[in-house]
Order: C-alpha cells, then structure tokens, then sequence
C-alpha cells in the first residue's frame, strides 16, 4: 500500500474522534472482560485464600512458641587519666603506651567480644546447646547459636542482648549467662585505657627489674681499688646515668610525636631543643671518659645507675596506672537483668494467617487470568497450535 492509498478519515476531525470512541470501548472491553473473569470466579478467589488463611492459622498452632528474653548492660566508660601528665616525664614510654589505647567506640568492641568465639563455645558448654540444637559439629552449633542471639549497641551506650530459646527459663538464663561470660572474658583481657597501660608498664618493669639485676651483679663483680675511691664513682656515675636515661625517653618521646605532630608543632620543636641540650651534655661526658683502673668499675656503676633510674620511674607509672585501673573500673553494669518471659515472642498468628490469605488470594487471582488466556488461546487457531508445540517440547523434555 503506498501513500495515496492510506485512509484519510484519520486526518479529519470526524476520524479523529472515531479512533478516540474505538480506544475507549478497547480499554472498557478489556475492564469488562478483567470483571467478567473475577465474576466467575469470584466464589474460589474469596473461599480459597480464607481457606488457606485458616490452615495457616491451625498450622501456626502446631509450630512451638519461642520465648525472647533481653538484658541490659553498661560497660565500663573511658575517663581520662590521672597520670597523663606524670606520662610526660617518659616520653617514649608514654607514646608507646597512648598508641596501645586510644579505643574510639567501647560499645562496640563489647559487642564483638559477645559475638566472639571464645564465648559462643562457653554457652555451647554450659548449657549443652549441641544436643538442644540437635547438631553434630560446633560450627553448626554456633550458628544456631548466633541466629537465636541478637546483640546491639545503642545510641544512649547501653548494649541490648535478646535470646530467643523454646524454653523461657533457658532464655533468661542464657542472656544473663552471656554478660557473666563478658565479665571473665574481660577480666582476662587489657581492655580500657587504664588497663592496658597497666600492662604495658607492667612488662616494661619486668624487662627493666631484669636488666638491673644483671647490671648489679657484673658490678659486684668488679674489682674496687683506692684509686676508684679516691675518684667518687657515685657522683659521676648517677649524674650520666640520670642524664643518659633522660635522653633515651626523650629520643622516643620524638618518635612517637610525629604521629600527632607537625614538625613546626611549637610542643615538636621544644622537645627537639630539649634533646639537643640532652646531647650535648652527654657528647661532653663522653669527651672525659674514665681510664686507668677506675674505668671498668665506673663504666659498670654507670649502667646500674641507669637501669636504676629507669626502673624507678617505670615502677612510679606503673603504680600510677593501677590507681587509673582502679578507679576506672572494669566492673560490667546490669541495668536490666534478664527476666523468663510470660509471653511467646513466635509464632504471631494473625501475622501468619493474613500474609497467608493475601498471597494466596494474589496466586489464586494469576491463576484464573492465566487459566482464561489459555482458555482464549485455544479458540484461535494460530495459538492453538503453538500451545499444542509448547506441550510437545515439554512433554519431551519430561520423558525419561
């Protein structure tokens, strides 16, 4: 058909408004035929999803009820540390220390040590989980484990720990069983500020203890002429090994400034001027170094002097951090201990009935539509026949 042969009624105002009243009866054909099809079956679109409704509903009795118990907790708060300033006076030490520290959300990290497997396989244990879970492998069990548990961190700080168990009693028991288990894991572990200073002094004191009683024997093992008492030993010796000590923590001071200071920081720059005062003091000390039969005796007092002096100090930041220790507290709060709940948590009936009945009443509706296309289909000829070819490729695909 070329262009001289298409109709031209389309173009005119009578065409137009033809084409427009044949669209409309399409789309009130299509509505009546949508209608006529839940007409007909309206009887199984309303009885077949109530139906379903209620063996929902009967099922939902059958399923065993599941209790949620919840408890509360409050970890301990960060506070700052009454030693921040005495930390100054040994500045490597101090650094190291800091790096240890500095947790940003508490909350959260009692949270992970919940969820840990430290204390999954305590509750296994305790409350013999393998068997009520029915599993054979501790892999299974804990997951089981996991999916019953829900641990959060709220806003207010406050960590929420909900159990989900057949049996309310266990339930409770379980929740409360999960901060006591904190508790001890925590107990065990350098978790606050004040805690893992403590430990860090701790081990540095046991290292420095045993390098002064090495530094002391070699010095009782030296020879002591009346030259080398002639000499005064003690006053030069504790001088440099005060002043040695000094310099070491101030070196490390540095080290450990440059992570949270710029070079032309005013606290950088004094710390470099004091280290280089520090220096100089000892590059003089070193230009007059003891000889003859008090060098060997001088130079061994002066590392037990230095040790000394470090294991002093050492001794002062470690008291210091068990203060800290103490009045921070490591004790976990109870705010709400878990109680056996009165009421199921699972299964919610009604919620079970009606997303039943909905979902099926949305099946049930497909089903008609697509019984009534095929219905159609069947009438014409054409699609008849591609029906009939859709049944025999499956009908081969099926055959054994």
């Amino acid at each position: 058909m070329n262009e001289n042969d298409r109709p031209v009624i389309a173009s005119t105002p009578e065409g137009i408004n033809s084409a427009k009243q044949s669209s409309m009866q399409d789309d009130e054909i299509n509505l009546l035929d949508i209608l006529q099809v839940v007409a007909e079956n309206v009887r199984l679109l309303i009885l077949g999803p109530l139906v379903v409704g209620l063996i929902a509903l009967g099922g939902a009795f059958l399923i065993a009820p599941t209790f949620t118990a919840t408890t509360r907790i409050m970890t301990p708060q960060q506070q700052q540390s009454g030693a921040a300033a005495a930390l100054a006076q040994l500045g490597a030490l101090a650094g190291a220390a800091g790096a240890a520290a500095g947790i940003k959300n508490p909350a959260d990290m009692y949270v992970g040590l919940i969820k840990s497997r430290t204390i999954a396989d305590r509750m296994l244990d305790r409350f013999k989980l393998m068997e009520v879970y029915e599993e054979e492998y501790r892999e299974d069990a804990r997951n089981n484990l996991a999916k019953n548990s829900r641990i959060s961190a709220g806003k207010d700080g406050l960590i929420t720990v909900e159990v989900d168990d057949h049996d309310p009693k266990r339930a409770a028991a379980m929740a409360n069983t999960y901060v006591e288990e904190l508790s001890s894991l925590t107990g065990s572990l350098a978790v606050t500020e004040a805690q893992q200073r403590r430990l860090f002094f701790e081990k540095e004191l046991a290292k420095a203890k045993q390098n002064l009683v090495r530094a002391e024997t070699a010095l009782g093992g030296a020879s002591v002429s009346e030259s080398v008492l002639k000499f005064n030993p003690e006053a030069l010796g504790e001088g440099l090994a005060t002043l040695k000590a000094q310099a070491v923590a101030k070196e490390v001071q540095l080290s450990s400034m440059r992570g949270y200071l710029t070079a032309n920081s005013p606290d950088f720059r004094q710390a470099q001027q004091e280290l280089g005062a520090l220096r100089s003091q000892l590059a003089k000390a070193a230009h007059n170094p003891p000889s003859g039969d008090n060098a060997d005796y001088i130079n061994r007092y002066r590392d037990f002097k230095y040790f000394e002096v470090l294991f002093e100090q050492l001794a002062r930041q470690y008291e210091l951090a068990k203060i800290d220790e103490s009045r921070e507290g490591t004790a976990i709060q109870v705010v709400d201990a878990a109680q056996p709940p009165e009421r199921k948590s699972k299964p919610k009936k009604a919620q079970i009935a009606i997303l039943a009945t909905l979902a099926s009443g949305f099946v049930l509706l497909l089903f008609v539509f697509i019984r009534r296309a095929l219905q159609n289909a069947g009438m014409d000829p054409e699609s008849a026949a591609k029906l009939a070819a859709v049944r025999a490729g499956f009908g081969r695909a099926l055959k054994p």
